[in-house]
């Protein structure tokens, strides 16, 4: 009789499902905006972070859960796929991968609301989040769901990768 350990073979999925949904490969398909690409304007800016602040207010604590996308669980591309349609009306992809490849790149001092940021969480693993303001980014962190946090935290500052942009 074999004996199966539940709770190894259910780690070891959920490791498995975890690195290939927020996950991707560095591509060389970037896009440059040379400078900082399309700046927003004033209004459009403040009218941004208030949608952004709506979003946190309606999902926040929804915890984290790879492959979700329902306020029982969601991940971080999902999240941002749902930002993206709720307060922009833009399509954008489910994947981190595709994601990560999307718009144009922006450089970190040039972030403005509604830029996607990147981090390498790991040799394979990649993270999503939506710039708000003041180097404050909304996410769906794997421990505390989804919340706001700084790029200025040793976590995210030591992880941070590239930054998009998807709105014209």
């Amino acid at each position: 009789m074999i004996k199966i350990n539940l709770k190894a073979v259910c780690l070891l999925f959920f490791t498995l499902i975890f690195i290939s949904a927020c996950s991707t490969t560095p591509s060389s398909n970037s896009r440059s905006s040379g400078g900082s690409g399309n700046k927003l304007s004033q209004k459009e800016n403040e009218q941004f972070i208030r949608l952004l602040h709506s979003e946190h207010q309606d999902w926040k604590g929804t915890p984290y859960r790879l492959g979700g996308s329902s306020k029982k669980g969601i991940d971080c591309s999902a999240l941002m796929q749902i930002i993206y349609k709720n307060s922009f009306d833009i399509n954008i992809a489910r994947t981190t991968k595709v994601q990560a490849n999307s718009g144009i790149f922006v450089n970190e001092k040039d972030l403005q609301a509604g830029d996607l940021v990147f981090f390498k969480t790991s040799w394979k693993v990649r993270h999503v989040g939506i710039y708000i303001v003041d180097r404050q980014f909304l996410h769906a962190s794997t421990s505390r769901g989804v919340m706001i946090s700084s790029l200025d935290n040793i976590y995210w500052k030591s992880n941070y990768w590239q930054a998009r942009r998807l709105i014209d």
